[in-house]
């Protein structure tokens, strides 16, 4: 019994799923190039090995001739009948022709396919048990660091690899440490093998969790429509409900946030903000920011862009620190997204009325009719106060408007705003 083969053997169907036919099958063609080698003019060659015992026999076939002229290739009737008693001159016939030391010479092959010609097969065993698991969460345990910091991960029949991009800057990971992720791909490698492609910082990821989480998202009630993230720090997503008694944020979050906090704790204590889904862009962005109220606002679908006012002490916080926050929203409402603070609103517009207003255009002066949003009455309150032209509500301010009977500053602002919209 060759106890090396049989020992490969029992690793690579225990260790790696691959079936024993397949190794030998894979030996035996190996040891092919080896046995002719090893018998020198034999031209048909064959190697079979026993997938139990691990023995190996040679067979080389030679033709029934009447004299042996070249023994490598021929053999007489006499020695053929041994063989078999039914041969005749002309056939051809499989003779034994193992050479010496044969066993320790395919034990060392066959250690050289296992990284050679089993790749294939190993690659087939990846396909067969990962293929239909892209996007499931999967566990195991850090082997080995390679190629600077991607981590491979021990799934068991086989290993996974998880680069440094697919895992948060913020986390650090220790050989023997248990680890969750989610299998993002497989792919073929370079070399013919494959490998399983494992994630911690793809979307997909804070996805499958909260599925595991939250029954609701997991049978349907709930849908996620969009997450976007910035690993490590914060990930944003939308939620709907497909049943109006159901609140999409309440389940997400769950009995005094029981379930979100069993999300943030595998995410390392990310950031996570779970927003009631809109189509209309204006009022998703408004509720990705509340309870911080937006202003103003304006979109440009020609420019793809959505320029908003915030309150100067809110201000901070819509850009978020190094501009994540903001970041994270444009990519959520799919526009880019500015962000004024509203003194520099209030001075770039009062820049532009002074500007219109010192212009020599004759229709400034022409008296008001009515002005677009505003009533009849606090109309007239204004041209009582001489606010009768363009021109002269050009050159007012916010402040002087609302010393007007009927106006807040919030509606003098509004009027100015409409003023020089109209002249621009």
């Amino acid at each position: 019994m060759n106890k090396d083969l049989i020992a490969i053997f029992e690793y690579l169907e225990r260790e790696k799923g691959i079936k024993r036919e397949i190794v030998t099958d894979a030996i035996e063609e190996s040891l092919r190039a080896a046995a002719r080698k090893s018998i020198a003019g034999a031209s048909n060659v064959t190697v079979k090995i026993h997938p139990k015992t691990g023995d190996i026999d040679v067979f080389c076939e030679k033709e029934i001739v009447d004299d042996v002229e070249v023994a490598a290739q021929e053999i007489s009737l006499q020695d053929a009948r041994e063989i078999d008693p039914d041969c005749e001159i002309g056939q051809f016939i499989d003779t034994i022709a193992t050479p010496k030391d044969f066993g320790r010479i395919a034990a060392q092959k066959a250690r050289q396919i296992i990284t050679q010609k089993l790749r294939g097969a190993e690659r087939d065993v990846i396909y067969e048990e990962y293929r239909h698991r892209i996007n499931e969460l999967i566990s195991g345990t850090v082997k080995r660091f390679v190629r600077g910091s991607n981590i491979i991960v021990d799934l068991g029949k086989v290993e996974a690899i998880m680069p440094t991009k697919q895992y948060p800057k913020t986390e650090k990971y220790h050989i023997g440490e248990k680890v969750l992720a989610v299998l993002l791909d497989v792919n073929d490698t370079e070399n013919g093998g494959a490998e399983v492609i494992l994630s911690r910082s793809h979307p997909e990821f804070v996805k499958q969790l909260l599925i595991q989480e939250v029954p609701e998202i997991a049978d349907g009630t709930v849908v996620i429509d969009k997450i976007v993230r910035d690993a490590g720090y914060r990930t944003k997503l939308t939620v709907r409900s497909t049943d109006p008694k159901v609140d999409p944020v309440g389940a997400c979050v769950g009995m005094r946030g029981i379930r979100v906090k069993n999300v943030v704790r595998e995410l390392h204590n990310e950031k996570i903000d779970i927003i009631p889904f809109s189509q209309d862009a204006i009022e998703l962005l408004q509720n990705a920011l509340s309870p911080i109220e937006i202003r103003k606002v304006s979109l440009s679908e020609e420019e793809n862009t959505v320029s908003i006012v915030v309150e100067d002490d809110d201000f901070a916080a819509v850009i978020g620190k190094k501009g994540m926050n903001a970041r994270l929203n444009s990519q959520l409402i799919g526009y880019e997204l500015e962000v004024q603070r509203m003194s520099d609103y209030n001075k770039s517009t009062a820049l532009q009325r002074g500007e219109l207003a010192a212009s020599e255009d004759p229709e400034l002066d022409l008296p008001l009719t009515g002005i677009e949003g505003v009533n009849n009455l606090i109309f007239e309150h204004l041209v009582a106060e001489g606010f009768n032209t363009p021109r002269t509500l050009l050159i007012a301010s916010p402040e002087q408007l609302a010393k007007i009977p009927g106006i807040s500053l919030e509606m003098a602002d509004k009027i100015l705003e409409q003023i020089r919209k109209q002249r621009m």
